[in-house]
């Protein structure tokens, strides 16, 4: 552990320039790689900050992934385990049980998977991937393993097939081939049915690829095998020949046999079913087209599209069921994908919402020679998993327990809560489950497999996510699980948009116009604040109670005109001009609006949306208290926000964009401040400034370049912001142009003004607003006599900079150098490096807050960083992170209290004592390319790391972790980097993901207890976490994919059925298929691979004394586990021998003492 002793830091430090002692002398501090002690003085810490955390608590590790597998391909399930599977066209499985089981496993290779196979009731996995590989899955532990691989190499699979309870694994291939697989060994046997033996001879066509590969169910020995062209080969195994074939017309997509072996069902290409016999396979023993028109007698029945799957499955007690996806008519052109069940003479169509991919039939028994008495229908959609209900007739589906909806709309901006209020989720669960749908199943979800326990990880953990319709989700994250709480829809607030009003209103954006872009939740005061892609900001406050209110709405003109500023010369302006002049944006807003939206009249103050007047309903929840909206100024659209953040203590929401910052009292619905980013400036230090040389000039532009970064994300504001959350822009590689050297110009000449000297900040009467119950008619401002006071030199650098509002941060910090107390404070970082620092003055009673206004005085304290600003955070004088304060939550429906005895709870978290001197917090900035620690109020730098030089950092977070604090940061090359607080050592730089898709920048977020998540696809979720003792007890907070469970045993067949129903003959798989008879495959036709989890992978991934342990353990396991098995079969046998000694004396018994005559 090491000490920080910073009174000995600070005593080392020597003045860099004369001006040091200001803000823009300290923060400019050296460049490189390490933690730099620039210069600049400080007052004296009197305490030492022992800083906890080192490397060893830091460690990358993926945790659990949630949502639907995206673009799924495949799909299994073990009728006795009870766990269902799912593959998908990037090479990924999951496996999922009862709530809490889920397991996400990769194939290295990417490659698609085609098909998957359990072993049933052997905790193991087969899949067959797209570029011709069989892996062999363990699933007795809870990372599964790839245990084998096979690579075939001459010939690409088509299809496979495990019989119940066979170590013999059936191959088709594209050749027409059928290859057989020992899944132990997984070796290739030297037994193959060739497709030219198969057919008969006479054939002069290839029968195409293997489509159907299926043992009788009244003979083992007899193998089913389906051809593409039609053509289906019933192969007897023990003489190696056909013993009858299929012929018909029409290509086949996939067979089902019936329980008892004598039939067999065929789904064809023109949407037809045939049924065959095997006494009479010359001809189909029926033929149906289920969705064709009826014909006259002798025509052959109408085609209709094909049918994808049949599955045939009988009941005891009922007519049988035959299910198929597909086989509409080809004139019902605009139906949606469907499922077709059939169930005697009732045929029911089950519409669904995206297209079919798999769907499998769930039965009480895993033996094929039995009744199947089928249940539930497991349907894979490309979007989607659904399960029906067989079991009542109007086939209900069931409750998804999983968090398959996250992408019901696209997922546009993520939050991540660890240990928050344990209350929380109780109420949000306790108001969202009222507006749960109905109609689904009474039955629970038959997919019950595995087995999870909570784990040693218990605070609650909320995740919210925005999407592209305006919806928010809330989602229970506690103990690697995902449960929707609550859901809120934002585009409530606004009236629906008509198709003919469309192009008039909402032309920022092409689509999505209520897509939710940005979050702000404070989950102590309950207050939630949302920001959208139409410019517009609601804020939400929490209430039990229904209520049927007016929606306040706000109208802003956001303007800033640096376009036109043409100086030549420069000219003198007075020290502090008029109020007018102060404010460009004063012309706004009128009794009256221009409306017109014919082309050739130009748009003006009006918003992209309407906001809802009349009386609104508003269900328990969150309830809009007042919704902020830009308006077009000038013909141009508002742009969008890029930063948003809320006070609940002082009442107060600010957000900015890349034309300026608007500031606003929520609790008296009124604007405080409306102002472009230049103009901050302008308000402070600009007739300050001392001329500058060309050649100091270029020399900053040099030490501040930046290669690319979040700044370049800020298009012109001449141009039109067009986002669509699905298709993303690229990133820009161009460099960053002479804007940059803007950065430094607010702190050249630093001249600090007290409150009274600074006329041009106003209160709560700022003009700039229309509130819509309440319209303030002003006069028309002009800008020209200011703008006409600027010098030429500042005018050129202006009129190519955008600086945006990138960061803002609610803080009791010092406003000003030197102060000797806290006050509220407004902390304003922009995309070109710079942070302001706004003074809140609120009123001092609690009764004066609803009444008097707010005033807002920059305080004209500058710090500058290389890149643009992501994030803010404060530590007090020993460490300790500071949370800003809060208020505590109150129903504001609550009629049960008195309104006028109430009073407002704030928690301030901070509190200094005016005798005490020096500095007392700690405040940190981190920027695209570097942080800073600046110790406050003397405003000295204490620490600079600049953490990439090549790249730029996407998402930056200050995070508690082990009752220490952290900078945790993602960036665009893919690394996680971990910094110590305040210090800003290097704890962890580890290359975790590389930034291939804008989505992963969009939605990276960091939390408390060394957690993360991304969306890694457009429809799922992953956790991380860089916590080394999380990663420690990952295994005991996953779930357990199997679990031991007794086979089901058989049913009885009967004497007659066991003398009459088939072969009397065992089958001996392994005689007939092992080396001694079959020989060798060749080895050319396949290559096999061990796998990291069998013990050839252990022996060639580890050498020497751990190996040999390795494989040892692995080795005993293996016996154990055989022995338990003999174990097992030994006590049966011993039952079954004490129940026949039983019978025998008994029976021996009753015949004792009987004569012979009487028997």
């Amino acid at each position: 552990m090491k000490k920080f002793n910073f009174r000995k830091v600070l005593d080392g430090l020597t003045a860099s320039s004369p001006g040091s002692g200001s803000s823009s002398a300290s923060n400019s501090g050296g460049a490189g790689s390490g933690s730099v002690h620039p210069g600049g003085t400080a007052g004296v810490l009197r305490e030492e900050i022992q800083e906890s955390l080192t490397s060893e608590y830091f460690q990358i590790c993926k945790t659990v992934r949630h949502g639907f597998p995206y673009q799924p391909t495949a799909l299994a399930f073990d009728p006795v385990q009870k766990i269902l599977a799912i593959g998908t066209r990037t090479g990924a499985i999951r496996i999922l049980g009862r709530p809490g089981v889920d397991c996400y496993c990769q194939h290295e290779s990417g490659a698609a998977v085609l098909q998957l196979q359990f072993l049933i009731n052997e905790g193991a996995l087969v899949s067959a991937s797209s570029d011709d590989t069989l892996h062999l899955w363990n699933l007795r532990q809870k990372r599964p393993a790839i245990l084998h691989s096979l690579k075939f190499n001459r010939e690409r699979i088509t299809y496979c097939h495990l019989p119940f309870q066979s170590k013999w694994l059936y191959v088709g291939t594209e050749r027409g081939n059928t290859h057989i697989v020992n899944i132990e060994s997984f070796i290739l046997s030297g037994y193959v049915i060739m497709w030219n033996k198969a057919i008969e001879l006479s054939t002069k066509t290839h029968p195409g690829p293997v489509v159907h590969l299926s043992d009788s169910p009244r003979d083992e020995g007899k193998l089913l095998i389906g051809y593409e062209n039609g053509t289906v080969v019933f192969w007897d195994l023990k003489s190696k020949r056909a013993e009858l074939r299929v012929y018909y017309d029409e290509a086949i997509h996939s067979i089902d046999w019936h329980h008892e072996g004598k039939q067999f069902m065929c789904s064809h290409s023109d949407g037809s079913l045939t049924l065959w016999n095997l006494k009479s396979p010359s001809r189909p023993f029926q033929t149906t087209v289920p969705h064709g028109k009826s014909q006259r007698e002798g025509r052959k029945s109408e085609s209709c599209k094909p049918i994808l799957k049949v599955e045939y499955k009988t009941c005891r007690n009922s007519e049988p069921f035959i299910i198929f996806s597909g086989g509409l008519s080809y004139d019902k052109a605009c139906r949606r994908p469907s499922l077709t069940i059939m169930h005697g003479k009732a045929i029911t169509v089950l519409e669904m919402d995206h297209p079919i991919v798999e769907f499998l039939t769930l039965c009480e028994t895993p033996y094929p020679n039995e009744c199947q008495e089928p249940y539930a229908v497991a349907v894979l959609l490309e979007k989607d998993l659904i399960l029906v209900d067989l079991t009542q007739t109007n086939f209900p589906i069931f409750e998804n327990p999983y968090p398959m909806d996250i992408h019901e709309s696209p997922v546009t901006c993520t939050a991540y809560f660890a240990d928050c209020p344990p209350d929380l989720i109780l109420v949000l669960y306790s108001i969202g489950v009222k507006h749960k749908k109905q109609g689904y199943s009474n039955k629970e979800w038959p997919v019950s497999g595995g087995a999870w326990n909570l784990g040693a990880q218990t605070y609650p953990e909320i995740i919210i996510t925005g999407h592209a319709d305006g919806s928010i989700k809330f989602w229970d994250a506690s103990a690697m699980t995902l449960q929707m709480l609550y859901k809120l829809k934002t585009s409530k607030v606004f009236e629906k948009q008509k198709v003919g009003d469309g192009k008039q209103t909402c032309e920022i954006v092409e689509e999505d116009p209520f897509a939710v872009q940005m979050i702000y939740w404070c989950p102590e005061s309950r207050i939630f604040c949302v920001s959208g892609v139409s410019a517009y900001v609601i804020i939400y406050k929490f209430s039990r109670q229904e209520i049927t209110t007016e929606i306040v709405s706000l109208e802003v003109r956001l303007q800033c005109d640096v376009e036109d500023i043409i100086t030549p010369e420069p000219e003198t302006s007075p020290p502090f001009p008029d109020l007018s002049s102060q404010l460009p944006s004063s012309r706004s807003l009128s009794g009256s609006t221009n409306t017109v939206s014919s082309e050739g009249v130009t748009k003006d103050s009006i918003p992209c949306l309407s906001v809802k007047t009349r009386p609104v309903r508003m269900p328990p929840g969150y309830q809009a208290d007042l919704v902020i909206q830009l308006v077009w100024v000038d013909g141009e659209p508002p742009q969008q926000i890029t930063s948003l953040s809320i006070s609940s203590a002082y009442g107060i929401v600010a957000f900015g964009n890349c034309t300026g910052l608007v500031v606003v009292d929520f609790i008296q619905k009124t604007v405080l401040l409306s102002m472009g980013t230049i103009d901050l400036y302008r308000s402070s230090d600009l007739y300050q400034r001392q001329p500058r040389s060309p050649r100091k000039n270029k020399q900053f532009i040099a030490d501040n370049f930046c290669m690319r970064g979040l700044s370049n994300f800020y298009p012109d504001l001449t141009k039109r912001i067009r986002t669509s959350y699905q298709s993303l822009t690229e990133l820009n590689d161009s460099p960053v142009p002479l804007e940059l050297e803007r950065c430094k110009s607010p702190t050249s000449g630093l001249a600090t003004r007290t409150p009274e000297a600074a006329p041009g900040f106003y209160r709560n009467e700022m003009p700039a607003v229309r509130q819509r119950n309440q319209v303030h008619h002003l006069p028309e401002a002009r800008e020209n006599s200011y703008n006409r006071s600027r010098s030429s030199s500042i005018s050129s650098i202006d009129k190519d900079s955008k600086e945006a509002v990138t960061a803002l941060y609610f803080m009791e910090s010092f406003a000003r150098k030197n102060d000797s107390t806290v006050s509220p404070c407004l902390f304003v970082g922009t995309s070109l490096g710079m942070v302001l620092l706004i003074s809140l003055n609120l009123p001092s009673s609690d009764e004066q807050r609803f009444t008097e206004p707010v005033m807002v005085l920059p305080s004209g304290t500058f710090l500058s960083l290389k890149g643009a600003v992501l994030t803010f955070s404060c530590m007090d004088r020993t460490g300790s992170l500071m949370q800003p304060p809060y208020e505590v939550w109150r129903d504001p429906n609550n009629t049960d209290e008195n309104e006028k005895t109430w009073k407002r709870k704030l928690v301030m978290n901070y509190s200094t004592s005016p005798q005490e001197t020096g500095d007392h917090q700690y405040t940190i900035i981190c920027s695209e390319k570097q942080a800073k620690v600046f110790s406050l109020p003397s405003q000295t730098c204490l620490y600079v790391h600049n953490i990439t030089e090549t790249s730029f950092i996407l998402q930056a977070e200050v995070v508690g972790m082990c009752n220490s604090a952290c900078l945790a940061c993602f960036c665009a090359n893919g690394h996680i980097m971990i910094m110590s607080l305040p210090s800003l050592r290097p704890m962890l730089d580890a290359n975790y993901l590389p930034l291939t898709d804008m989505r992963i920048a969009r939605t990276f977020c960091f939390t408390n207890e060394g957690q993360a998540l991304y969306l890694v696809s457009p429809t799922e979720i992953q956790r991380l976490t860089y916590s080394q003792e999380m990663c420690d007890n990952i295994q005991d907070m996953l779930g357990d994919l199997f679990t031991p469970i007794e086979t089901p045993e058989a049913q009885n067949r009967g004497f007659l059925k066991g003398l009459f129903g088939g072969s009397g003959q065992t089958f001996d798989r392994e005689e007939l298929f092992g080396e001694a008879t079959a020989g060798k495959a060749s080895r050319s036709l396949a290559q096999h691979i061990p796998g990291p989890g069998s013990i050839e992978g252990v022996k060639g991934a580890a050498g020497g004394v751990m190996g040999e342990l390795t494989r040892a353990r692995i080795a005993l396991d293996e016996r154990g586990q055989r022995l338990g098995e003999l174990e097992e079969k030994t006590a049966g046998m011993m039952t079954s021998a004490e129940a026949f000694s039983k019978h025998a004396h008994e029976l021996m018994l009753k015949y004792k003492d009987k004569k012979w005559y009487q028997f």
